[in-house]
This record gives C-alpha cells, structure tokens and sequence, in this order.
C-alpha cells in the first residue's frame, strides 16, 4: 500500500457544533460516515479502509455529532435530517460543493438523507447496511434492540458491549479482539455520551415516520448513483432492505456479501476497498477528474 498523504485531524465550528475531522488523501472529496453503535467513531470504524481509499480520494472522516470527539446531542424528533444537516454543514465550512458519500448504518442513513435534501452536493453515494429502511414496517431486530437498549437498564458494561459487537455485529465475532472491545467501551462511558445517547428510539410517532425512508416519498425520485452492500448475515438492519432500495431507487446498484454481518466495510475490507474505489472512480464527475491530473 503506497504511503498515506497528509494524514491530520482536526475540528470544525459548523453553527452550534464542533465536528471532528480525520483527513487523508488528495483528489475528488469522499466522506465516509460511521454507524451508531456505542463508541463508534469515524476512524474506528473505518480503520481497515481509509488509506486503501486515500490512494485515490481526498478521504474525509468526520466523528458524526452525538459521537467521539464530535459536539454531543441529537435532535431526537429527526435523528437522520439533524446528522445530514450537521455532514452538509460542514461540507459548506470546508467549501466543499459536491462529494461521494459513503455511509454505514446510521451513517448511511445519514448519507441518504443528504442526496435526498440536497442531491446537487452529493454526486455518488455508498450505503452498507443503511438504517432506516422499512423499519416501520415489522417489529425490530434483535440486534437492533440490543444496541438501543445498550444505555438503559444497568447501564453500559463490557459484557452487553461485548455480545453486541460479537454476536450482532459480525459474522464472525471471534475476529473482534479484546482491544477493539475496550476502545469502543471507553467511548461509550463518556459522561457526555452518556447523558446524551445519540442513538434512541424514536420519541414519536412522526419521528418514527421520519426514520423510514420507505415512507418518504422523494426516494423514489432520486437519481443519486447508488451502490448497496449488505452482508447476507446482517441481524442488525435486516439483508430485505437492500432489494427494497434497489425496486425504489432509480439508480441503485446492489452487491450482497455472503457470510458478512453489519460491518461489511470491516468484516470484507479488502473486497470492499476494491469495489467502492472502482464504483466511485467510474462516477467522480469528469471536470474533477481533470482538475485533479492537471
């Protein structure tokens, strides 16, 4: 792998927030957005994928708000629209017009959202087992009641960590090590945090409505270039989804990962390093291309 250039993080005021950014690469802006899990960050979760992208992006990493380093509080009325408001916002601060966006769970939500609102800054989009799709529609996973319910009861603890990321996660939990474990738990006892929770249930019924793209009627009208990955085995959002998306979208390309669970970019980075970067290059708009080689 050639040598990562001008690896550096840094914050960013956006209105009332301050964003965490992790930045890499040269050339035509992608923003990857991690999941809602507790401790999830922008360079845990795509630890495995920023320098293999970095090769041929400009590779932004932001801490979503509510999450690591990032401003805490989530508009809990619309999780999704706050989260894009805050990615789009910091597009603007940056002077950043148009990008990829790539986005896992609720970073895919988020992602979505974004081309959905203002589809003019996003010029392809990459969804890996996005939340919010047809979650009205059926009752939840186990894994997704597992990861809400992570704050209440007794708490955080290692042990309810442990068996999310182990057993709803992955497919494979025994390639999870114990440091892994014990750098997400840190995070997710952040007093902040916390008080704070930035993944919730739904606190309403509108709010539930907003959570599911299915019942937005604008996704069948975008036209965003879309690439769906799901693994097969994913018990958190549940695999029906990617096909969903694939019938409404009108340019939405889907690639199942067989013996792969919810961290799709984590579990098969190298085939997903692959397919992502020939997806992205094949849809960088041409103008930026040559901006870029001149």
């Amino acid at each position: 792998m050639a040598k990562t250039k001008n690896l550096h993080s840094y914050d960013v005021k956006v209105g009332r927030r301050t964003i965490h950014l992790t930045e890499l690469g040269e050339g035509f802006p992608v923003i990857l957005l991690h999941g809602g899990g507790p401790g999830a960050s922008g360079m845990s979760n795509y630890s495995k994928n920023a320098e293999a992208l970095a090769e041929h992006f400009r590779v932004l990493i932001p801490d979503m708000p509510g999450y690591g380093k990032s401003t805490k509080g989530i508009d809990r009325a619309d999780p999704f629209g706050d989260l894009a408001d805050g990615i789009l916002g910091l597009m603007h601060a940056l002077n950043i017009p148009k990008a990829h966006v790539v986005g896992n769970s609720l970073g895919g939500a988020c992602a979505l959202r974004m081309a959905l609102e203002q589809s003019r800054k996003v010029s392809a989009l990459v969804l890996m087992g996005p939340g919010g799709v047809g979650t009205t529609r059926g009752l939840p996973t186990k894994g997704l009641n597992k990861l809400l319910n992570y704050y209440g009861g007794e708490g955080p603890t290692t042990e309810k960590l442990s068996d999310f990321i182990r057993n709803y996660l992955v497919f494979d939990g025994s390639q999870v090590s114990d440091a892994v474990i014990q750098e997400r738990f840190r995070s997710s006892i952040d007093p902040e945090v916390v008080a704070q929770p930035p993944l919730r249930r739904p606190n309403s019924l509108g709010g539930a409505l907003r959570m599911d793209f299915t019942r937005d009627a604008r996704l069948a009208e975008c036209t965003t270039p879309t690439l769906v990955i799901w693994g097969a085995d994913d018990k958190v959002n549940r695999p029906s989804g990617g096909p969903r998306l694939q019938r409404t979208m009108r340019n939405c390309d889907l690639y199942v990962m067989s013996n792969t669970g919810h961290w799709a970019q984590w579990e098969r980075a190298e085939e997903f390093n692959e397919l992502v970067t020939l997806y992205l290059k094949q849809r960088t708009p041409l103008n930026a291309e040559q901006r870029i080689s001149a």
